[in-house]
């Protein structure tokens, strides 16, 4: 695979993976902007009415027609949230030319329809569609809503609310359910201008184009998105709880109870010399089925239905997610926290490092096997300047991590909120 980088402007960047892995190429756009109560809601909503359909192809139908022109290619909107920011993304995915029938190029038609969907939107009145702004808010508004229908989910967006209110990170990616229902074309388009003139942007593209030819292309089809702009990305690192440790409690109709830890990582991040070994701790601790929380709370004591942590690389936090029974609320928290002590004092084998360390390097490297994974991952790498799209780095940096670093690391790890989904009058 060879890597290539190019900074087509001031705050607009071109990534290219250039592999002959794939029997398909991946061509993506990436808006960014900060993450704003604000903004989240016309962010979230832009992709999907520009998806709608352009001048050309004013209408889903026609829209889709000309992606299965191109051997079936699909194109599609994505909002993402990187740390602090908000990412617009548009993503086509499409056959390499070595597999089109008659040698045609796809990947210059491609990228032809991705920059009229994004930039040459179909218009009434000089703004977006008043009928396409109306439904695609009334489904962004029912997305939002059914949040709170997947409860585990839930219970740790409700923690991610709670621990870092005040924080730009608590802002939900997808904006606000009432605003979304009562957008108005003219406030849209105004914020798509906004975008487009403001917004930190990174192409991306995973195929067997050369990299030359890949830039010619972008540059033909997103030309009004070649001009410098200062768009600064960014995350606020909180290192340690700024108080006590809170607990907040919710109460719905619910047979099962949900309990969610939210931990700070003493201000490590991805970026930090110390990541490859909060990755190992993590999965030691909690990411896995060889993880001292599956084995030891969930299969031996019984005290969770699930449990299991993940980390926020770009935020420096560990949240614990896990399932519980309403009278083993006080049991099941405890037990968690005995087994990040255990860790934190290294009364760990030498077999559950072992197993560990050959989870997070295998996982590791298996993100090399799907276009959207080493997308997702050079997106980060570039908006936070950090070794995030080096997979086979991170995994030998991993292969290295030894039991005393672990240890320190565990001991960085501080409890800040503790959120607890209960049942009503439980």
């Amino acid at each position: 695979m060879r890597q290539h980088w190019k900074r087509l402007a001031d705050g607009v960047e071109l990534a290219v993976n250039q592999t002959d892995k794939f029997k398909t190429g991946l061509l993506g756009v990436t808006l960014t902007i900060p993450l704003s109560a604000d903004t989240a809601t016309a962010g979230a909503l832009i992709p999907e009415v520009l998806g709608r359909g352009s001048s050309r192809y004013p209408d889903m139908e026609k829209l889709s027609a000309a992606a299965d022109a191109l051997y079936g290619a699909s194109l599609g909107p994505a909002v993402r949230q990187r740390g602090e920011s908000q990412c617009v993304s548009f993503l086509c995915s499409f056959i390499d030319d070595r597999y089109a029938l008659d040698g045609s190029a796809v990947l210059e038609p491609a990228a032809k329809l991705m920059g009229e969907v994004l930039l040459d939107p179909v218009l009434q009145d000089g703004v977006f569609r008043r009928d396409y702004v109306e439904s695609e808010g009334a489904n962004l508004a029912d997305r939002i809503q059914a949040r709170v229908n997947d409860k585990r989910s839930w219970a740790v967006f409700r923690l991610i609310q709670e621990m870092c209110a005040g924080e730009a990170y608590a802002v939900d990616k997808l904006g606000n359910a009432d605003q979304a229902k009562v957008m108005k074309p003219e406030v849209l388009w105004a914020a798509y201008r906004s975008l487009l003139s403001g917004a930190k942007v990174n192409f991306y593209y995973g195929g067997g184009a050369q990299p030359e030819r890949v830039e010619d292309a972008v540059r033909h089809a997103f030309a009004p998105l070649l001009t410098g702009r200062d768009a600064p990305v960014c995350c606020q690192v909180i290192a340690e709880p700024r108080g006590p440790v809170r607990t907040v409690t919710d109460e719905m109709d619910v047979t099962q109870g949900k309990l969610a830890m939210g931990f700070r990582t003493g201000g490590i991040t991805v970026e930090s010399e110390d990541y490859p070994v909060l990755l190992v701790c993590n999965t030691l601790f909690g990411a896995g089925a060889n993880s001292r929380l599956f084995l030891n709370v969930r299969e031996k004591m019984s005290l969770c239905y699930y449990a299991s942590s993940a980390l926020d690389k770009l935020k420096g936090l560990m949240v614990v997610s896990s399932g519980v029974e309403f009278a083993q609320f006080d049991r099941a928290q405890e037990a968690i926290l005995e087994q990040l002590d255990e860790v934190s004092r290294g009364r760990f084998s030498g077999e559950e490092l072992n197993a560990a360390i050959r989870t997070v390097s295998s996982d590791l490297r298996g993100r090399q096997d799907s276009q959207g994974q080493m997308e997702d991952d050079r997106l980060t790498g570039l908006l936070f300047h950090c070794a995030a799209g080096e997979r086979e780095t991170l995994a030998q940096a991993v292969e290295k991590v030894t039991a005393d670093q672990v240890t320190a690391v565990a001991q960085r790890l501080k409890l800040d909120t503790i959120y607890r989904l209960t049942g009503k009058g439980d």
